[in-house]
């Protein structure tokens, strides 16, 4: 009886640890910028599952900090989404890893200053100029940081255009103070969290959030505009590269590319940069059919 139960075990334990194993040939794990949290896990993760069969798997963070996490061998995954070119070229090369052979730029998505509808600072925000708003005491300002993340890069970038452009020469420190305030900087996707939930009153976002979440924004003037600019590849070591070529034929796909205008992202035709016959065949064919 004994020998029959532990026979039972041994099968038992045999089919759950095969479980994980079949789970992660079926699973694409997709690494992404995370000013696409929203996008991501409620569009297109679910989109993509239902038209395939097969299971998203996401991770949302700075795209610097993704890049620095897989090049330290950190973290590994299929699919790897930035908010600029700039992050895959520090993966490329063998000098870098050789993670990343090629990237397609796919969207942008431009520089908002966002704030939340019930803070006392809503009426200024819809009366005076935004920059005037930012310097007034007592602002909760929220932002990523800029050495892991293009947003908050492209953040101090269009204050200090602002500083000039609007002749005040203290205004990068009257409203963001040191390049990584504490007090500000916080990891992308928790910062729209934040907003909504009133702990901040404002804060720097790109387009495809605040449309997607119905966020009241100003748009800069055109002299101060800073954008993401969204790149997609499959990293070089990719565990699962049919499911990788997958997602990426369903993102550049015309239902794909319709999810993205839906949540406010700006689609622009497909570019490819780096080394072309590195790329599945599928994915050339569902760009060349973008064209």
């Amino acid at each position: 009886m004994i020998r029959k139960l532990l026979a039972s075990f041994v099968v038992v334990t045999g089919v759950v640890a095969a479980a994980p194993a079949f789970a992660q040939d079926n699973t694409v794990n997709v690494l992404y910028a995370g000013s696409l949290v929203n996008l991501m896990e409620r569009s297109v993760g679910p989109a993509f599952e239902k038209a395939t069969g097969q299971h998203f798997r996401g991770y949302a963070a700075g795209s610097n900090k993704i890049a620095n996490e897989i090049k330290g061998k950190l973290r590994r995954g299929d699919v790897f989404i930035s908010a600029s070119p700039k992050v895959n070229s520090s993966l490329m090369g063998e000098a870098n890893g050789n993670h990343v052979t090629w990237y397609v730029n796919f969207a942008e998505s431009p520089l908002m200053i966002g704030y939340n509808p019930q803070s006392r600072f809503a009426a200024d925000f819809r009366s005076k100029r935004w920059d005037q708003v930012l310097q007034e005491p007592g602002i909760r300002i929220g932002r990523t940081d800029p050495k892991l993340d293009p947003k908050g890069a492209f953040t101090v970038e269009m204050m200090t255009k602002a500083a000039a452009l609007y002749h005040q020469a203290d205004l990068v420190e009257k409203t963001l103070g040191d390049a990584e305030n504490p007090a500000q900087v916080l990891p992308e996707e928790t910062l729209v969290g934040r907003l909504q939930s009133g702990q901040l009153d404002a804060g720097f976002f790109y387009s495809t959030e605040t449309s997607d979440l119905k966020i009241p924004a100003l748009r800069p003037a055109p002299e101060l505009q800073a954008k993401a600019s969204y790149t997609l590849t499959i990293l070089s070591d990719a565990p699962n590269r049919d499911g990788a070529s997958s997602f990426v034929d369903f993102l550049l796909s015309a239902q794909g590319r319709a999810l993205l205008k839906q949540h406010g992202v700006d689609v622009i035709k497909p570019t490819i940069t780096g080394d072309v016959q590195a790329m599945p065949p599928s994915v050339q064919a569902v760009i060349d059919a973008a064209q």
